[in-house]
């Protein structure tokens, strides 16, 4: 197959050099006629982009007929063909808060990021947010049944991805076993795009190992006065499911609202083998967000959110979740233009809980043993930043921001059968689950963005987080392991710089980070407990050290008249790396008697590496067709063990033809996953299989409000199992597998008014 992947990018690798020009031009204020300084001009699908000088003034050398972007942070964007000593004028406009991480301004473009725009043509709608990840080059998905699932990042998951919700707040789950991911307490429809940064390359947006994914939330536009709105819904074959969302938003002059909701009601779906695979939920959302702008350079911005889950299955877990609710408030405020010096000021605070209960009420050993597990969750926090103009060539970030994790609850067993017996008494224990448990961060960061010249930019930052972590109720194992256990503090640094230069239609960077990562609550609290990974109880440890990650990144971007081609080459050098290891010394604690019969204990590793690479090529035939094609594969490996670390992404590619036109459009895509043989002994992992799925979908807009799209997912029905998924149901310890769905017809149609 790699060879089959291989020849394809290779097809699309030719292409014809354009002509190129050079145009110069003014951008100005319409009301003043004033020259506007950073404003940026960058030409559509490419990297090529030059900024304004203090006159409004600018050069670049670019395509013929090429159209280009125009846009400024205090500005209405503007998009046009440029031709020589052209003069464009630009209105102001009033601040808004959803621009989190990319903004109009390159100084403020993050080191080896990629923005996931939302697509206004869907032909499907996504089970969670982690579906709009399924095509993104280096990303797999990791899930524990239909409902929960979670982006995987190159050797990176859970704890090590920073997931985070407009630039700050977080839902962090409650359920060790992450039935409960932040991914299903946010409505995918309300997600205006999905911003990546691909390392530890900034420092600004809280603890960063291994990457940042911050979902940017749908903001209200404020160009247009009065009510406006949507009505959404989709159909599914497989599973019989149903999908209902609509949205209301009211501007005034300073004031707005909007209001989002969403209903999903899911069935089992089949695999390719037409069994039916556990897998239902029904899932009722909804948003409310209160804008006020006291002037055009202020905001704030009170939003409201809750979720509400029920009668949930987990195809890959030993228990379901007869309900799973969340809610959580936020309150934030921005200012620009404070001053020559003081380009803004944000100050953003949320609370989040979550409120979740399993069971295995339907599980074959519910007649011997009822079990519940009632966990909590609460997330506390915020930021303060403050952006600094020193100059006309420098930006710098300075703030603080925290975290607050507390989780509590325990497992409450009624024991029915004891050896085979009924017992006229039921016995009932309590389990200790987090032990009321707590993880505080409070970090203080500083950034600067630094251009040489319109073609270099540098990028350099450092970063402390002051970390302390306690649990108020130990059970008498973790006593019994480690004694007393005390209020841990940590103080850890991490910092990063890059430099990225664009010449002609190219773009180079070169990055390096030190992301440091305190051991997460699971790592250090979880009391013999499954957590979902594999059939073993677990066991923390609180004396784990911080994991960090040295990575360095080079990137290439080249753009010819009709191919765009982007490569990522990268390696990480992991010290203390935490894993989990077979000890023997441990038995299991429930059920003594099966098997497994020994217990995973998590430690620091001294050594552990990571090297691959990603490359993309998009191809554009004519204005309406596209191909499109992108490969990545990673290597890791865990030095200390002398084997490949556990659960890795195998080789996966991606390929798609587009046809777009005004009122119509067609998408054939290929995902292409090889074989995984480099498999962890230390966690009785084992290899998977490659498998080949292809999808199309098609939509029309027969007025200028209605859209209409259909989709054929998994078209041959293939019966495939992603590596990345583990399932508890009839497993030899890690041989089961969650099987995918098979083939799975959908209709979806959307109404703006």
């Amino acid at each position: 197959m790699k060879n089959y992947i291989i020849a394809f990018l290779l097809f699309f690798s030719t292409s014809i050099f354009a002509q190129k020009v050079t145009i110069s031009g003014t951008i100005i204020d319409t009301k003043t006629q004033k020259g506007i300084q950073g404003v940026v001009i960058k030409q559509e699908n490419t990297t090529s982009f030059t900024e304004t000088n203090n006159q409004g003034k600018f050069t670049i050398k670019t395509d013929e007929n090429a159209v280009f972007l125009i846009t400024h942070i205090n500005y209405k964007s503007k998009k046009v063909a440029l031709k020589n000593n052209i003069v464009v004028a630009l209105s102001e406009k009033e601040i808004i808060l959803d621009d989190i991480i990319i903004t109009s301004n390159p100084l403020k473009d993050i080191t080896q990021s990629t923005v996931i725009l939302d697509n206004t043509k869907a032909s499907s709608q996504p089970k969670n947010i982690t579906d709009l990840f399924k095509e993104v080059n280096g990303f797999g998905v990791q899930k524990r049944g239909a409902y929960a699932s979670e982006p995987v990042f190159r050797a990176f998951r859970y704890e090590q991805l920073n997931i985070q919700y407009d630039g700050a707040s977080k839902i962090m789950n409650a359920c060790p076993n992450r039935m409960d991911p932040i991914t299903t307490h946010i409505i995918p429809e309300e997600i205006k795009k999905i911003e990546l940064v691909k390392g530890p390359f900034t420092v600004r947006f809280g603890q960063n190992f291994g990457g940042i994914i911050n979902l940017v939330s749908k903001e209200p536009n404020r160009e247009k006065l009065g009510f406006k709105g949507s009505f959404e819904t989709g159909y599914e074959t497989n599973g019989n499911n149903v999908t209902t969302r609509g949205a209301l938003q009211y501007v005034a002059s300073k004031t707005d609202v909007l209001i989002n909701g969403s209903y999903r009601k899911y069935g089992d779906y089949k695999d390719g083998n037409n069994t039916a695979v556990p897998s239902e939920f029904t899932t009722t959302d909804y948003s409310v967000k209160l804008g006020y702008n006291p002037t055009k350079n202020q905001r704030f911005k009170l939003s409201f959110r809750q979720s509400f889950g029920r009668d949930i299955d987990h195809a890959g877990l030993p228990m379901d979740s007869p309900y799973d609710d969340s809610y959580l408030v936020g309150l934030d405020y921005k200012i620009n233009n404070v001053s020559n010096f003081v380009n803004s000021i944000i100050v953003k605070g949320f609370y989040s809980n979550v409120d979740h209960l399993m069971t295995n009420e339907n599980r074959p050993n519910f007649n011997m043993v009822d079990a519940r597990t009632n966990v909590f969750a609460t997330t506390s926090g915020g930021k303060v930043e403050f952006t600094f103009t020193p100059n006309e060539n420098a930006m710098l970030f300075v703030g603080l921001d925290a975290n607050f994790i507390n989780r509590s609850g325990n497992r409450i067993r009624t024991i029915k059968m004891m050896n085979g017996n009924p017992l006229p008494n039921p016995m009932v224990k309590i389990d200790k689950v987090w032990q009321d448990a707590n993880v505080d961060d409070v970090g203080l960061f500083t950034e600067l963005k630094y251009m040489f010249s319109n073609n270099t930019i540098l990028t350099t930052g450092v970063r402390t987080d002051f970390i302390s972590s306690s649990i108020k109720d130990p059970a008498i194992q973790m006593t019994n392991l480690y004694g007393t256990i005390d209020k841990k503090t940590e103080a850890n640094f991490s910092g990063n710089i890059a430099v990225k230069h664009k010449f002609n239609s190219s773009q180079i960077q070169l990055a390096f980070g030190r992301g440091s990562r305190t051991a997460s609550m699971v790592e250090r609290y979880i009391n013999h407990f499954s957590i979902g990974s594999d059939p073993y109880e677990y066991i923390g440890n609180p004396n784990l050290k911080p994991e960090v990650n040295n990575q360095v990144e080079f990137s290439y971007q080249k753009k010819f008249e009709k191919v765009h081609i982007g490569t990522s080459v990268f390696y990480s050098l992991i010290q203390d790396h935490i894993t989990a290891f077979v000890n023997t010394n441990i038995p299991r604690l429930f059920m003594p008697m099966l098997q497994p019969q020994f217990t995973k204990q998590f430690i620091n590793v001294n050594e552990a590496t990571q090297i691959g690479f990603e490359f993309d090529i998009d191809y554009k035939a004519t204005d309406a067709l596209t191909f499109s094609s992108n490969i990545a594969y990673t290597k890791a490996d865990n030095k200390e063990f002398n084997e490949p670390l556990a659960q890795i992404q195998p080789l996966t590619a991606n390929i798609a033809a587009k046809l777009e036109k005004e009122k119509y459009w067609v998408k054939l895509n290929g995902h292409f996953v090889d074989v995984q043989n480099r498999i962890s002994a230390t966690f009785k992992e084992t290899p998977s299989k490659a498998y080949t799925t292809f999808d199309v979908s098609a939509g029309v807009k027969p007025t200028k409000n209605l859209t209409i799209g259909v989709a054929v997912l998994n078209i041959f029905d293939k019966v495939y199992f992603d590596h990345l998924n583990f399932s508890f149901k009839n497993s030899n310890l890690n041989a089961g597998r969650i099987l995918e769905p098979g083939r799975n017809i959908t209709f979806y149609t959307k109404y703006k008014f």
